[in-house]
């Protein structure tokens, strides 16, 4: 399987909607355009801040759709999977192929603790639906109660042919090195899940990083990457205290509005967020972003 494509940094896309929450598609290609030219080399639909949780089914499919046919080539589409039962998740990453998504990611499944064997069985089950796209794995501790074991990644990457890589979000920048580690033999491509480790993440072998920075200020970190892959480790590095500040100062805002909040304070029309999330109302919080942004050269 083909697995040089998977590399870089990958954006999971935002999604705007309209005032009845149905995803806007003159917005939705606006974005696919914007990200694209920012030098994203993929595009994750329906990622934790592209606010899968709150999205039905039917639309998760016309967005998709929207996203692949804007896209015209020139990026993959992957499409993001966060779905409790493995039976949903099997149904969703179907579709995901039917409609041309490049390979697929799954998160572990949350309000949930399964067992090593059953998160095992699991994932091989979704991967095994769709035989010959790849299948990336998603580890997010921070939002789900708990983390992916090295023992099960490595298992994974091992036992499962189609399951060819993942996207580390613990922020614990020694079990994304384990999780490179562990798979390197069988050229598992793993993804820094944080901006502010990208650099970090290329260090110790990572391919890319999936960041939400792309979003609205994909020059600073595809920055990173870029200046990464040519050799220029101190130029990169310093693209990436560039980019810090920014990022951190979307902490004061609840997850995951503050994405919405700095496109909008760039420009970029992307709507408001999926209830019962609101934006970031003035004040403190959003004074921060603005302050960050215009520090970085964001904002005139």
């Amino acid at each position: 399987m083909n697995t040089e494509f998977i590399k870089g940094v990958i954006v999971p896309i935002l999604t705007p909607i309209d005032e009845e929450e149905r995803i806007d598609e003159a917005l939705m290609r606006r974005q696919v355009d914007y990200v694209i030219a920012g030098g994203v080399l993929g595009i994750l639909a329906f990622g934790s801040n592209g606010e899968f949780y709150a999205v039905e089914e039917e639309e998760m499919e016309r967005g998709l759709q929207i996203m692949v046919d804007q896209a015209a080539g020139r990026v993959p589409v992957y499409f993001g999977i966060g779905a409790i039962s493995t039976k949903k998740c099997v149904r969703l990453a179907r579709t995901a192929v039917r409609h041309g998504a490049a390979g697929i990611s799954i998160l572990q499944p949350m309000f949930l603790k399964p067992t090593e064997e059953e998160l095992y069985e699991h994932f091989k089950t979704i991967a095994r639906a769709v035989p010959e796209t790849p299948v990336l794995l998603y580890n997010n501790p921070g939002r789900v109660g708990y983390t992916m074991s090295g023992n099960l990644v490595e298992r994974l990457a091992h036992e499962v042919e189609n399951i060819v890589g993942m996207k580390d979000t613990s922020g614990d920048i020694t079990q994304t090195a384990e999780f490179i580690r562990r798979t390197r033999d069988v050229g598992f491509r793993v993804f820094g899940g944080k901006d502010t480790l990208l650099y970090a993440s290329l260090c110790h072998g990572a391919v890319g990083g999936v960041c939400t920075a792309a979003n609205f200020m994909p020059e600073l970190i595809t920055d990173i990457y870029n200046k990464y892959m040519a050799g220029d480790l101190a130029g990169s590095l310093e693209a990436q205290f560039k980019l810090n500040p920014v990022r951190l100062a979307m902490d004061g805002a609840s997850f995951p509005v503050a994405a919405k909040d700095m496109a909008g304070l760039r420009g970029l029309s992307v709507g408001v967020p999926y209830r019962p999330n609101l934006p970031t109302p003035k004040g403190a919080a959003l004074d921060k972003m603005r302050t960050e942004m215009k520090k970085a050269g964001l904002l005139g």
